[in-house]
């Protein structure tokens, strides 16, 4: 029986990839910052009838120190990368984001190699991919590379950028043995396993809250939560995979006008507060360069969104597990049943 260790199992992602290895019959590990957090992932996993929790164990370790590393990874077979460093208030100054996202992968990198872990499954995000890649009738793959002095990208992007290449750079040392593949999702909807989600769902529950008095139609490309899970599992298992990167994204692409619409047919009573005025895309273009929002925005509005989800498909044999509409419809059916508006 292999085991697997997974950081940051209390996670949107994390939970669900523990979830898939439960149902798989591998041995599990997952870190966390707290024991605190113990008796909330179990009962998450009961409500989604995981029977087989004493598979699960626990390891109190964070991204920021060595401390519990070693332990943790011992007779460890693969390691899920999930985890990242928290910020309750964005930084003012990016290295305070930057180092301990850099710092994070190459702590778990350097413990997986020492412990003679196979294979490492790094999370890192579209956002390393395709954000400067402008629209084009080429699709944007995984050889693409998201410039790191790219105007518009967020913070958080830029460290899971600057991240992904440290870790490809570690794993070129000749002394290190430990296999490398990373996953690169697009934006993260589908059903939450419990009231924990990705801040992918704030492009919809801002305009849902009534926080945003006018909707800005970008468009998106999105992902099932479940898919880029299965992704996980399946670039980990799969001797092919090492050295690769695969983006995980449903077929297609979705504007956010027509994610409203759909939630305007279907949940009339969740819609009342949706702006009915948009913001034009040719406005946010002009006031980018005095507004922060305005220059992420017009950064969304330019990228190429022709995006290939092929590598996956191919090399893995995974399939999407619904198309952008169903996506959405799941979507909002957690966000009701966890209360999450």
């Amino acid at each position: 029986m292999k085991t697997a260790l997974v950081t940051g199992g209390t996670g949107f992602l994390g939970s669900h990839i523990i979830v898939k290895l439960l149902q798989r019959g591998y041995m599990v590990r997952t870190t966390i910052r707290s024991k605190n957090k113990i008796p909330q992932l179990i009962q998450t996993l009961k409500n989604n009838d995981i029977s087989n929790i004493e598979n699960l164990s626990f390891f109190v370790s964070d991204l920021g120190t060595d401390n519990g590393w070693k332990e943790a990874m011992e007779n460890v077979d693969y390691v899920f990368s999930v985890a990242s460093p928290v910020f309750f208030d964005i930084p003012k100054n990016e290295s305070e984001a930057i180092k301990p996202a850099v710092n994070g992968i190459i702590r778990v990198l350097k413990f997986a190699n020492q412990e003679n872990v196979k294979r490492v499954v790094m999370t890192s995000n579209f956002g390393a991919v395709g954000f400067s890649k402008k629209k084009s009738s080429i699709p944007t793959t995984e050889k693409d590379w998201t410039n790191i002095d790219q105007e518009g990208i967020s913070i958080y992007e830029k460290s899971k950028l600057i991240a992904e290449k440290r870790a490809w750079d570690f794993v070129k040392d000749p002394d290190v043995s430990v296999e490398l593949t990373t996953i690169n999702p697009v934006a993260m909807l589908g059903p939450s396993l419990n009231h924990h989600v990705s801040g992918s769902f704030d492009l919809i529950l801002d305009p849902l809250s009534g926080k945003q008095k006018m909707l800005v139609d970008i468009p998106l490309n999105i992902v099932d939560i479940r898919d880029v899970a299965e992704i996980h599992i399946l670039a980990m298992e799969n001797p092919s995979a090492n050295g690769q990167r695969f983006i995980a994204s449903a077929d297609g692409q979705i504007s956010l006008n027509e994610i409203m619409n759909i939630i305007k047919t279907r949940y009339p009573e969740k819609s009342k507060k949706i702006p009915k005025r948009t913001l034009p895309n040719w406005l946010i273009k002009a006031i980018a360069p005095l507004n922060k929002q305005a220059k992420i925005g017009k950064l969304f509005i330019e990228m190429n969104r022709k995006v290939s989800n092929k590598k996956a498909k191919e090399m893995l044999n995974w399939q999407p597990i619904s198309d952008n509409k169903q996506l959405i419809i799941d979507t909002m059916d957690s966000i009701i049943k966890n209360n999450l508006i």
